[in-house]
């Protein structure tokens, strides 16, 4: 009796070290997937990267706009940071002093993002002139949105100028004008009255 529980004794704590090799052998595997797959996103980032610096500036500047706008409507504050300077001088469509820096941008940025859902910016129009390690570029936009739970459009033009520092085009100036306030989606203007005779 006791030489059989001894056996499964051994057994059973074979069973257990085979099971927990096997689980580090596993663990080991996924470890060293994770590098693989870690390498190869690298190594295509690098590819990558190196097929944007055979762009021709006008074409970076152009994914610069576009890098922003697309970080700007779904608040990607990380990325916005990356296409625009940290010394940014924004003018915006309102009656307002212009904002000064980054910081100052980001906390007006985030009160009206606060405020708005359902974000969509359209562009139109893009002009794109580079001079040396300086870049302007003018486009029409077309904004819908709901604003404080109105469906709100606006519709207007913008002005950046850009910088080529280390090897990045970042935005130093943008000047923003609202041209139209759009109707609210849904409201339909209302024919004129017919005239009548006195």
């Amino acid at each position: 009796m006791i030489q059989k529980d001894l056996r499964l004794i051994h057994i059973i704590f074979a069973l257990a070290t085979c099971l927990a090799l096997a689980s580090t052998a596993s663990a080991q595997n996924k470890k060293k997937q994770k590098q693989q797959d870690a390498a190869l996103a690298q190594n295509a980032q690098a590819v990558n990267d190196a097929a944007f610096q055979k762009l021709p500036d006008q074409d970076k500047v152009d994914f610069v706009i576009g890098q922003m706008l697309g970080a700007w409507q779904i608040g990607d504050v990380e990325k916005l940071h990356q296409t625009i300077s940290d010394d940014v001088i924004v003018v915006n469509g309102m009656w307002a002093p212009p904002v000064i820096g980054w910081t100052n941008y980001l906390a007006s940025y985030q009160t009206q993002r606060a405020r708005t859902q359902q974000i969509r910016m359209d562009r139109t129009n893009t002009l794109i002139r580079v001079t040396g390690n300086v870049a302007s570029a003018c486009y029409q936009w077309d904004f819908s949105a709901v604003v404080d739970g109105q469906q709100s459009g606006v519709r207007g033009q913008t002005t950046l100028l850009l910088e080529k520092r280390a090897e990045r085009w970042v935005i130093i100036l943008n000047h923003t004008s609202i041209v139209e306030a759009g109707t609210p989606v849904g409201t339909a203007p209302q024919p004129a009255a017919p005239a009548t005779k006195p």
